[in-house]
């Protein structure tokens, strides 16, 4: 193992991190105003399907990260209103609309696009490769943050910036007050179920973005129930960094790192075994963070 195969591993580490840590953060958002979001799945699924839709019509990378961000803040919206406002129930809302993304993107697959399983098209345009001046020509470092996109950076922005809004303004600790006593914030004039909507919207956005990542990131394409339990992943780093956007990062790395170890196997374990790595670490990851929390 050299440092030019080390080097790769990070880099698809740094790659698979992406849509796991906007994922994550939102799920860690909704966490911090009190709502318990399951649709991440649906949030990030409907995003890959509309961000290669809209690429496929209209050759536009730009328009393809703006729409898939707007469906994935769509599920985000629908969840808000049966959720918050009509107080549904929190798995039945998120397994329906997870179930129910999973069967309408595979239907409309095949209703627009006339194809079955994946869409894969030469005429679709994916992100921007970026390679930093200077820095690409560092032999380590380069071949680390070689052809990432604009959104494997702005991730780690995103997370710093929820930091510093709910952590350092008068706006931040508002919202994280709706989450540790909804009632007694409520009492003191805060519009709680309006933060709450609000949060869980963006937490759509944040998963539609994920999404875009995923289908135009490094690939360029979409398949059936193509974000492969990442939401429910993205829900477990969540929680292992304690639903705090400085410590989701790193929990979304761990999990990000798994699935490079496994893509990076591939070649010499079944991929029917390399696939598995990165559930079999969600789990022993919460087996581990629970033992923990109930020592304390």
């Amino acid at each position: 193992m050299n440092s030019a195969y080390i080097a790769s591993i990070i880099n698809a580490t740094l790659r698979s991190t992406t849509p796991i840590l906007l994922a994550a953060l939102g799920s860690a958002i909704c966490s911090r105003v009190g709502v318990f979001n399951v649709a991440l799945e649906a949030q990030m699924l409907i995003a890959t399907f509309t961000s290669i839709a809209v690429n496929y019509f209209t050759g536009s990378a730009l328009l393809s990260v703006v729409v898939g961000v707007a469906s994935g803040a769509l599920i985000g919206a629908i969840v808000a209103v049966l959720q918050v406002k009509y107080k549904a129930a929190d798995m039945v809302v998120g397994t329906a609309l997870n179930l129910l993304t999973t069967a309408s993107t595979t239907f409309l697959l095949y209703l627009v696009f006339d194809r079955r399983g994946s869409l894969i098209d030469e005429r679709l345009v994916s992100l921007t490769k970026i390679n930093l001046p200077v820095i690409k020509d560092i032999p380590f470092v380069g071949r680390v943050l070689e052809n990432l996109t604009f959104i494997d950076y702005i991730c780690y922005i995103i997370a710093i910036a929820l930091f510093i809004y709910l952590f350092k303004t008068v706006s931040g600790f508002r919202d994280l007050s709706v989450g540790i006593n909804k009632t007694a914030a409520e009492s003191l004039g805060t519009k709680a179920t309006a933060i709450q909507m609000r949060m869980v919207i963006l937490s759509g956005a944040l998963c539609g973005l994920g999404g875009v990542a995923l289908a135009m990131g490094q690939v360029i394409m979409f398949t059936e129930n193509m974000t492969s339990g990442r939401g429910f992943i993205a829900m477990a780093a969540a929680s292992l960094g304690m639903s705090h956007p400085l410590l989701t990062i790193v929990s979304s790395l761990f999990f990000g790192l798994c699935q490079s170890i496994g893509l990076a196997l591939q070649n010499v374990i079944k991929s029917q075994l390399t696939t598995a790595i990165p559930y079999i670490a969600t789990i022993i990851a919460l087996v581990v963070f629970s033992k923990r929390n109930k020592k304390n």
